[in-house]
């Protein structure tokens, strides 16, 4: 028996050591690295820091600096909704789960943690400012706060002012926008920025009043009063830009002079390509002045590609001002900062614009890490997919990774970017099924329950372009039939036709 005196403070301690036991598993809380999560829609690997040279991307030029960027990381999904869901779970893709762009996480895989929610089971405060998952209530139990969105009141953002009788609404975009240089701004949308009018235009209003400003905004007050919890974070800030119309402020348009703007080389269809991975773009023809159906005339395209770089920058000065913060409150010194891309997206390349195709220029995306003890200014070309983001902040945070997650930790990576890693990466969209390698990226096309019916094969090492389909090649038989296995056996299953 303890002496009477003694069992009030062994009973403190043994209370105290069960709560570290349960809650923090590998890491105090105190010593738990905060989480800055940037999420980008749209955001393809146009960036200077990925070899672009016109593109200007200072401020994730310099994260990327300080951290890891991956050369070859691919989404699961290249659209948003189930992009975002998968990643959010660490779960593949399949027929019936995670499809479109209006895709939920926890619909779609019901019962499983997401990554917001398993942080803050484990003790993190999170927050999700802009468009994180697709739908603002979408894995709502795993947020600290409700998940906020521009337009929505929010410390740090300015009310919406309404205008007094007889002035004018700066609010509105319309009447007020112009279209660079000598192009049409076709279309009269009531706020282009919510409606689909012209698919371009120069904004008239400041960083602040539109949408992605306010992103930023939100996200650095609420920096600051995260800073002064006894809490570690999880801060989530979703950009919405480049995401169609392509609006930003007229400093933005001038970084890049219209005479500067080319079409890609490869605006034609891949020689052999099958029906199946040629779409009509039918995102961008829902705007104003885009005709339905054929080419878009060379004017209209070159405006559009000026207009995607333009929020391009729009959305990186935005980052650049959350970074500032950071490093201001003196919070960068513990906090993992992660920028991703949802998907890719196509400029013209092989006629598509918009995603949803499993070209490579839709499949592949920005992913760069910056990590506190993690030595900066590093690149790997290991495949990577989103899904892995899941378990690696899990271990970066010291907590357990959840028994269902389909990725892998590429913490090794951060340690040595040139270790072997994994030889494919496995996604999806709609019919067509898709493995990238070292060298092949392979696509096959198959109905429900079926055979496949269409392929396509193009070798990165001579054909980085994709603009030669070799899957019908003899020569190519054996790897066609290698991929095609590896393919089925790796992609995600689908319970509804594994009962079939």
């Amino acid at each position: 028996m303890f002496p009477v005196n003694l069992l009030e403070p062994l009973r403190f301690l043994l209370v105290a050591f069960s709560i570290w036991f349960v809650a923090e598993p590998g890491i105090a809380q105190t010593e738990r690295p905060n989480i800055l999560f940037i999420a980008v829609d749209d955001l393809r690997p146009q960036l200077h820091c990925y070899g672009v040279e016109h593109v200007h991307s200072p401020n994730i030029d310099r994260l990327a600096k300080s951290g890891l960027m991956f050369n070859r990381a691919f989404c699961m999904v290249p659209t948003c909704g189930a992009s975002r869901a998968s990643l959010m779970t660490s779960i593949r893709p399949a027929p019936s789960r995670f499809v479109t762009h209006l895709a939920y996480a926890e619909k779609d895989a019901p019962g499983i943690t997401t990554l917001n929610t398993v942080l803050k089971q484990n003790g993190y405060y999170t927050i999700s400012n802009g468009k994180v998952l697709h739908h603002p209530e979408d894995s709502s139990i795993g947020w600290s706060e409700p998940a906020w969105r521009p337009g929505q009141p929010g410390v740090g953002v300015p009310e919406k002012q309404t205008p007094k009788k007889g002035e004018p609404n700066k609010s509105k975009v319309s009447g007020k926008a112009k279209a660079p240089g000598n192009a049409k701004a076709t279309g009269k949308a009531k706020d282009p920025e919510k409606e689909r009018g012209a698919p371009f235009a120069i904004s008239p209003l400041s960083d602040d009043e539109l949408g992605d400003g306010q992103v930023a905004l939100k996200t650095i007050a609420d920096l600051q009063r995260l800073k002064a919890m006894d809490q570690p974070f999880f801060l989530a800030a979703g950009f919405f830009k480049p995401h169609l119309p392509f609006i930003a402020p007229e400093k933005y348009w001038d970084l890049y002079p219209a005479r500067s703007i080319k079409l890609p080389e490869n605006h034609h269809r891949p020689e052999n390509a099958p029906d199946e991975a040629i779409h009509n773009s039918g995102e961008l023809r829902a705007y104003q002045g885009v005709p339905k159906q054929g080419r878009l005339p060379d004017e209209l395209a070159l405006n559009l590609i000026r207009g995607y770089h333009a929020c391009v920058s729009f959305t990186d000065a935005q980052i650049g001002r959350v970074l500032d913060e950071l490093q201001r409150l003196d919070l960068a010194k513990n906090t993992i900062v992660i920028l991703w891309g949802d998907h890719g997206w196509n400029l013209a390349e092989h006629t598509l614009w918009c995603k949803h195709s499993c070209f490579e220029t839709s499949m592949r995306v920005p992913l760069i890490i910056h990590a506190p003890g993690y030595e900066g200014g590093q690149k790997t070309e290991a495949l990577t997919e989103l899904i892995d983001i899941y378990p690696t902040l899990c271990e970066l945070a010291g907590i357990p990774i959840p028994e269902h997650v389909d990725g892998r930790s590429f913490v090794p990576l951060m340690k040595d970017p040139t270790q072997p890693w994994k030889d494919q990466a496995i996604g999806r969209f709609m019919a067509g099924d898709t493995i990238r390698t070292d060298e092949f990226r392979f696509t096959e096309y198959s109905r429900r329950v079926s055979e496949p019916f269409a392929r396509m094969l193009y070798n990165h090492h001579s054909d980085g372009a994709e603009n030669f389909n070799v899957s019908e090649q003899p020569e190519q038989a054996t790897i066609v039939e290698e991929l095609a296995e590896r393919l089925r056996a790796g992609k995600g299953k689908d319970e509804s036709l594994t009962k079939q």
